[in-house]
């Protein structure tokens, strides 16, 4: 599984880095309007720093609109993905961008049978947002499932990106799945790499070592 880092903050990417953890880096208007300043600033240091994929969200609802941003955006990296809505312009727009070569994730999934429209019309990526679906007790991984599901059986290289992700069980769920990325946030990567047994199995050994060497 594939981790993309869920963010615009170009402390977190560089530490993320530094780990050796980031496959890719997605964004969206809130994330870049968060760290404030102009955001083409912000996503070309983003693209300076990861060699992989990076999602940069399109603002238009209007699929002309979305194609122009698209091609705009494409210009900045070779590496940039094109964020386009689960919509019914989005999905005009995703049809002339395929064709254009620019790669897309195709965001705000919500239903399995809205991944199989955008398969069909060769999105790159998907994104079923599991956390929000769970927010209203609608079984955010079920969805996942089933859009893996669906994928295997006729054979679609559209990758399933588990999107919104709240905690460590939607990496690990999504990872028993088969799903072919999580983008995370740098707070739950944390929380991936702790464990309380491991903090106390550690200063257990570091006493004993301690010990061992006050004894000779």
């Amino acid at each position: 599984m594939q981790f993309f880092l869920d963010t615009a903050n170009l402390s977190q990417i560089r530490e993320a880095e530094e780990l050796g953890l980031v496959d890719g880096v997605t964004t969206n208007p809130t994330l870049l309007a968060r760290e404030g300043g102009d955001w083409r600033s912000q996503a070309r240091e983003i693209l300076k720093i990861v060699d992989g994929p990076v999602s940069l969200e399109v603002v238009s609802e209007d699929a002309e609109g979305m194609i122009r941003e698209a091609r705009d955006l494409h210009a900045m990296g070779k590496n940039v993905v094109v964020k386009i809505p689960m919509i019914r312009e989005g999905l005009k727009a995703l049809k002339v961008l395929r064709g254009d070569g620019i790669r897309t994730n195709v965001t705000l999934i919500f239903s399995p049978m809205q991944a199989l429209l955008a398969a069909k019309l060769g999105a790159d990526y998907v994104s079923p947002f599991v956390g929000r679906l769970d927010a209203i007790s609608r079984g955010g991984m079920e969805i996942v499932s089933q859009i893996r599901e669906i994928y295997d059986n006729y054979g679609f290289d559209t990758k399933i990106l588990v999107a919104s992700v709240r905690n460590p069980m939607h990496v690990l769920e999504g990872a028993l799945i088969g799903a072919d990325v999580a983008t995370i946030p740098f707070a739950v990567i944390e929380e991936l790499i702790r464990h309380p047994l491991t903090d106390s199995g550690l200063a257990s050994f570091l006493a004993d070592w301690k010990a061992f060497q006050e004894d000779g």
